[in-house]
């Protein structure tokens, strides 16, 4: 059996992953009322089986609405992503804006 990934569906399972990662930092640290968020994003691989030749480039529209729409029902629906496209196989927070 052959299964083929939708990049749209890769681009939301990170955008969970990153909306998830966030809300953790946010509660480790305290933050209340999160203005904005930046992101720096790579080539991301897939994380079902973490090989190199299953690495994707991923969609930042696709990207940017799954976020959006995962974090609307969240304490983050107000929050602004910012994702700058950037050299790697990686993604991280770069900073994090509170009011």
């Amino acid at each position: 059996m052959f299964i083929s990934y939708n990049n749209g569906v890769h681009d939301f399972l990170l955008a969970k992953q990153i909306v998830g990662d966030v809300l953790k930092v946010s509660n480790k640290k305290g933050l209340k009322n999160i203005k904005s968020v930046s992101l720096e994003i790579g080539s991301v691989s897939l994380t079902h089986d973490s090989f190199n030749e299953h690495a994707e480039d991923i969609n930042l529209e696709n990207l940017k609405f799954g976020i959006e729409s995962i974090a609307k029902n969240t304490v983050l629906k107000d929050t602004k992503f910012n994702i700058k496209k950037t050299e790697g196989d990686s993604w991280k927070i770069t900073g994090i804006e509170v009011e």
